[in-house]
């Protein structure tokens, strides 16, 4: 399927037709589509519940474990589009290396990479390493009917940023130094994770999902001749090599706002705005033939409706002269948002923008 064609894979007519598509395509919409980044659980009680005393990357390996969590949030919120639930280090965890999710740190690497040798340890992932994932959506696509499924991955420098550090950083130094310092190695460690991430991507859309979204979370860290000198290259071999399949491709990074052109230009079809440029800023930034996401600020949902409808009107209104806008926060849900707050604010640019 292209871009403008028709339906394929897992997608039906429905699906295709949906508002989030539409929008992802540039096409006239409904409505606003809007659904919001770590959706699947943060702040959902019924989610707190079903992952009671399961490991974060155990339960990503539970296809009817990942079918409820990203089936929770688009029964309570009436989001557009649902993201399946997993964690952008499962494709490394997959292919061998010894690595786990801690609570309150987030992913810690046993060993991290930081020679040739350490490079040598990221073999090919073959779509049997994450048969759970394929049995996964095809339980969620029959589930989840005209409402779309987003598949995502972790990008290249977020990925090896994890990887060279061990674990967070707010740095970088690490991985910084490798950069700088070896970019033979840096480059060559980039592009072995696009492989891996290219594959991991292809896997969710064969079996189903009808967009990609790549997470480069800390990209923001970066200053744009460094981005298009030692990253770029590896997020475009990510979008290339799922181009073919025709499905919308979204990139998405946080505090990146000196870095949107550049992202828009590594391939994307869509590009995720963070709280912190004005979404008709962003499209200036952006040129034109691409479609915006975002990007209210997530820490609004914590004040009080009216407050939250003043901020959205914003967002709206600096989107309003976009080929495609997608309504999104400008970062993930916090653990601590009160749903109804989600709930209200779907509800709200559904009915705001009601063509």
């Amino acid at each position: 399927m292209s871009a403008t064609g028709s339906p394929s894979g897992g997608q039906t007519t429905a699906t295709y037709d949906s508002a989030f598509l539409k929008a992802c395509r540039r096409e006239p919409v409904p409505h606003t589509p809007v659904w919001f980044m770590r959706q699947a659980g943060r702040s959902l009680p019924e989610y707190r519940k079903v992952r009671e005393g399961v490991p974060m990357l155990e339960s990503c390996t539970r296809p009817e474990l990942v079918t409820e969590i990203t089936l929770q949030p688009v029964r309570r919120h009436n989001v557009d589009a649902a993201i399946y639930y997993s964690d952008i280090v499962v494709p490394l965890k997959a292919i061998g290396l010894d690595l786990d999710i801690k609570p309150g740190v987030g992913p810690v690497v046993a060993e991290p990479i930081r020679t040739r040798a350490g490079l040598a340890r990221l073999r090919d992932l073959t779509p049997e390493d994450v048969s759970y994932v394929t049995e996964a959506i095809g339980m969620l696509t029959a589930e989840l009917g005209s409402t779309p499924l987003i598949g995502f991955a972790g990008a290249p420098f977020t990925l090896a940023s994890y990887l060279v550090e061990g674990g967070p950083s707010r740095t970088y130094e690490n991985a910084k130094a490798m950069m700088y310092g070896d970019p033979e190695l840096w480059a060559d460690l980039l592009d072995r994770l696009a492989d891996i991430t290219a594959a991991f991507l292809k896997v969710q859309i064969e079996a189903g999902a009808s967009a990609v979204q790549l997470f480069d979370s800390w990209a923001g860290a970066l200053a744009p001749l460094d981005y298009r000198r030692s990253v770029m290259a590896a997020s475009a071999k990510v979008f290339d090599a799922v181009a073919g399949y025709g499905v919308p491709r979204i990139h998405f990074g946080v505090g990146t706002g000196e870095l949107l052109g550049l992202m828009g230009e590594a391939g994307a079809d869509v590009v995720g705005v963070d709280w912190r440029v004005p979404l008709d800023e962003a499209a200036r930034r952006v040129g034109p033939g691409k479609a915006l996401q975002g990007n209210i600020d997530p820490t609004l949902l914590f004040t009080d409706p009216a407050t939250v409808e003043t901020h959205a009107d914003e967002v709206l209104a600096s989107a309003a002269a976009l080929d495609g806008h997608i309504f999104n926060l400008g970062h993930g849900v916090m653990p601590n948002t009160d749903p109804d707050a989600l709930t209200r604010l779907v509800d709200y640019v559904h009915t705001k923008t009601l063509r």
